[in-house]
């Protein structure tokens, strides 16, 4: 890390690789990248890659969000991932961040109760402040909801397609860990295979920032 009178730039200890599809990454760009990486590695020590992805998606359609930015975070037994999609890739750059950054934050608090074992209480004002900011994300994470992700890769539209598949391992995990994992990816639920039943399990998000879990029956 360097003092802020140094040319150096700021960059974190994990590497990075910053990549570009249909677009050349500028160097000025990359600076810009690794010293908001280098904040936010501080939430999370484990934190030892980061992989930047930059894609220009040409729509005309969906000129306001043609800059597309996705950043993934791998830490020890765990990833992180952030996506946004702006007018530019400045703005792209500091919507994802901050959406790892909710992101790490609520895992960090989410592991220290887990360690404490009970929640520590919360004057009103710190409750009130956290409503608010989870408002604020919740109204976000609607507007980025109301736009097709996958419209720039469907060029005939059938309503029904499916447009992306995608498998994980089927790791058992806790509740609690699935949580965090749904949490550390930006999702609004986790699909995972419940070590205490065994069973396959869905955790999602729920109205007034509450969580729901769905499980399969056995026959």
């Amino acid at each position: 890390m360097t003092s802020a009178g140094s040319n150096e730039v700021l960059s974190p200890e994990a590497q990075v690789t910053i990549t570009g599809r249909n677009v050349e990454v500028p160097e000025h760009f990359q600076d810009r990248v690794n010293a908001k990486l280098a904040k936010i590695e501080k939430l999370d020590p484990t934190l030892t890659f980061f992989h930047v992805e930059l894609q220009h998606e040409p729509n005309p359609r969906r000129e306001a969000h043609a800059q597309r930015i996705q950043i993934t975070a791998t830490g020890k037994g765990h990833l992180a991932r952030a996506e946004a999609k702006e007018d530019s890739f400045y703005a792209a750059l500091e919507s994802a961040v901050g959406k790892l950054e909710r992101s790490l934050r609520k895992v960090k608090v989410r592991r220290e109760i887990s360690r404490s074992g009970h929640r520590a209480p919360k004057s009103t004002g710190e409750i009130a402040a956290q409503l608010e900011a989870e408002a604020r994300e919740a109204r976000a994470a609607a507007e980025d909801a109301s736009a097709d992700p996958y419209d720039h890769l469907v060029d005939d539209f059938q309503p029904g397609q499916i447009v992306r598949r995608k498998e994980h391992p089927a790791t058992p995990m806790s509740v609690d860990d699935a949580l965090s994992e749904m949490e550390l990816v930006g999702h609004d639920f986790f699909l995972f295979i419940d070590k205490e039943t065994s069973r396959p399990s869905v955790v999602y998000r729920r109205h007034a920032y509450d969580y729901g879990l769905i499980a399969l029956a056995h026959e």
